[in-house]
C-alpha cells in the first residue's frame, strides 16, 4: 500500500485518481463507499458473493457510473488493490481479507473512511466532533435522544452511523453539521482504527455477535475501540462494571475525563436520579457541592428503567459537548422512540399490551422485563447460541405466565422448568408464521392475562424463523392487538 493511505488520517493528500479499491459488499454502505469513492477518482470495484435479482440490479446501477462489480465471488482479491472498504456485517475471518493481511493491504470500514474524508468547518477550522454511542443494547434510541437533545440547544446535527443518515454522506453534506450523534455497531468499530471521537459512551456489555467476533474479549474489545482518542469524556454505566474497565483501558487526550451514570443518586462526575429528576454533578462548577437539574424522569419517553438510563447517558455527551440543562429537558421531551421499542399498543380489558419486539437477545429482553409487573411474556425465536436461564432467573418473580414461539422455544422453556417452574407455560403457533402465527399468539397470551397485567412481546431471539424481521413481527402483533380491541 502506498505510504500516504497509512500515514495521513485526514486523506487530505491521499491520491485518489487512479487509487485501485476494492469495495466488500453491495449493501447500502457498500453502495455509499463505492459512490464516493469513483466520485473521488479512484477505481473502484465492488465484490459480493451474491448474484440475486435484486444485487444485479444495484450492480447495474454502479457499473454506469464507471465502478466495476463482481458477483459470485466475495472471496477472490482483485488484483492491483491498494486497499479495501468493507460493509460493516463481513467477518475478519473471510478469505478477502485473510488475502488482504497476506499482501499487506489495509482494510476500512465506511466509517473509518467517512472519519478520513471529514472536512473542517468554516467557523473552527476543525471538523464536526463525533459523539459517539455504542454497546450491546439501547444504542439507537440513545443517538436519536442526543440528536434530539444537540437540536434543543440549536446546532445543526444529525443521527448517524448504524441508523438514520449514512456517515459518508453526513461527513460530506453540501450544508455541514455543527457535530454528529454517530451509532456504531461492534463491527464498524473493528474496522475503523483511526478513530478518536470528541466523547463517547459503551452503554452496556452482554454477550453477542460472538460468531462474527470469535469470543466475548474480542466482542468487548471493538466495542471499546470507542474510548480511543476521546478528548472530553467517556461515558460508562455504572451497573456495568465492564464498561468502566474498557474506559480505564483507553488511550484518551489529556484532560479526558471519566463520567458514570446510575440510576442511583450520582457521586462525583457522574449523572444520576434524585427524588425522580436527572441530574449532572460532572459538568456543573464546584462539582462537590452542587448538582444541575436536567429534567425528570417523566421527561424521558417512556419512562422505562433502562430508557431513564439511555437519557442519562444522552445527557452526559451533550453536557461533555457543552449543551445547557434547558435543552436537555427540551429535547428529551421532544423524542419519540422508534417503533417496536417498548411502544404500549393497546390497553385491552385492564391488560396493557406492549411492542418490544427489537428486544433480539437476552440482554435486551432482561431489560424491558424490569419494567413492568406482572407479565404475560412473549418470547422465542431463533436464539443466536444464547442461553436463557440467567435471563429467566432474574424475571421469574414477574411473570404470570409465557407464551413461546419460534424454532429455539425450547431453550426457553427448559429455563423456566429450571427457574420458574410454577409459571404457565403455553406453547403458540407451532407450524404457523405471519399473521396467523401471531394471531394465534395474542390470542394464547389474551386467556392467560388478568386485567392489570402487562403482555409483553419481549422475544429474546431473532424473528427470521416466524416472520420477514423484528419490525414485520411488532407490526402483526400490534394488527392483533388491535383485532382483538375491537371485538
Amino acid at each position: 500500500m502506498t505510504a500516504p493511505l497509512a500515514n495521513d488520517p485526514q486523506a487530505a493528500d491521499i491520491p485518489w485518481a487512479g487509487l485501485r479499491i476494492t469495495v466488500a459488499g453491495l449493501g447500502v454502505s457498500g453502495i455509499s463507499a463505492a459512490r464516493v469513492l469513483r466520485d473521488l477518482g479512484a477505481e473502484v470495484t465492488v465484490v459480493d458473493g451474491g448474484e440475486g435479482e435484486g444485487l444485479r440490479a444495484r450492480a447495474a446501477e454502479l457499473t454506469a457510473r464507471g465502478v466495476t462489480v463482481r458477483l459470485g465471488d466475495g472471496d477472490t482479491l482483485p488484483e492491483g488493490t491498494a486497499l479495501i472498504v468493507t460493509s460493516p456485517g463481513w467477518p475478519p475471518s473471510s478469505p478477502l481479507f485473510t488475502a488482504a493481511a497476506e499482501a499487506g493491504i489495509e482494510v476500512w470500514g465506511d466509517v473509518e473512511l467517512a472519519w478520513r474524508l471529514r472536512r473542517p468547518l468554516a467557523a473552527t477550522g476543525e471538523p464536526a466532533p463525533w459523539l459517539a454511542v455504542t454497546g450491546t443494547n439501547g444504542k439507537t434510541t440513545t443517538v436519536q435522544m442526543l440528536a434530539s437533545i444537540l437540536t434543543a440547544a440549536g446546532r445543526r446535527t444529525a443521527a448517524v452511523g448504524n441508523v438514520g443518515v449514512s456517515v459518508l454522506d453526513a461527513v460530506l453534506a453540501e450544508e455541514p453539521y455543527d457535530v454528529l450523534a454517530v451509532e456504531l455497531s461492534s463491527y464498524q468499530l473493528h474496522w475503523a482504527p483511526s478513530l478518536r471521537p470528541h466523547s463517547a459512551v459503551v452503554l452496556n456489555l452482554a454477550p453477542d455477535h460472538l460468531d462474527w467476533h470469535g469470543s466475548m474479549e474480542a466482542y468487548a474489545a471493538d466495542k471499546g475501540r470507542i474510548y480511543e482518542g476521546n478528548k472530553v469524556a467517556c461515558v460508562y454505566n455504572l451497573a456495568d462494571p465492564a464498561t468502566e474497565a474498557l474506559v480505564r483501558e483507553a488511550d484518551v487526550e489529556e484532560g479526558c475525563r471519566a463520567i458514570g451514570f446510575t440510576l442511583g443518586a450520582p457521586g462525583l462526575s457522574q449523572f444520576g436520579v434524585v427524588d425522580g429528576l436527572l441530574v449532572d454533578r460532572a459538568f456543573v462548577p464546584d462539582r462537590a457541592k452542587n448538582a444541575a437539574e436536567l429534567g425528570s424522569v417523566e421527561d424521558v419517553n417512556p419512562p422505562a428503567p433502562h430508557n431513564i438510563a439511555n437519557a442519562l447517558a444522552a445527557a452526559a455527551l451533550a453536557r461533555a459537548y457543552g449543551v445547557e440543562p434547558k435543552a436537555v429537558r427540551e429535547g428529551l421531551r421532544a423524542f419519540r422512540p422508534d417503533a417496536h421499542r417498548i411502544a404500549e399498543v393497546a390497553v385491552v380489558e385492564g391488560v396493557t399490551y406492549i411492542d418490544d419486539s427489537k428486544a433480539t437477545n437476552t440482554h435486551a429482553a432482561a431489560a424491558s422485563l424490569a419494567a413492568y409487573r406482572p407479565v404475560v411474556w412473549i418470547a422465542g425465536g431463533l436464539a443466536k447460541g444464547a442461553t436463557f436461564d440467567e435471563l429467566v432467573q432474574g424475571a421469574a418473580p414477574r411473570l404470570r405466565a409465557a407464551v413461546l414461539i419460534g424454532e429455539d422455544r425450547a431453550l426457553i422453556r427448559e429455563a423456566l422448568a429450571r427457574h420458574a417452574p410454577d409459571v404457565p407455560v403455553i406453547d403458540a403457533a407451532e407450524g404457523q408464521t405471519g399473521a396467523e402465527a401471531m394471531t394465534a399468539v395474542v390470542g394464547a397470551a389474551a386467556a392467560l392475562a388478568q386485567s392489570g397485567d402487562t403482555v409483553l412481546l419481549a422475544p429474546a431471539c431473532a424473528s427470521m424463523d416466524m416472520f420477514t424481521n423484528y419490525g414485520e413481527r411488532g407490526d402483526l402483533f400490534a394488527a392483533a392487538v388491535r383485532d382483538l380491541a375491537g371485538r
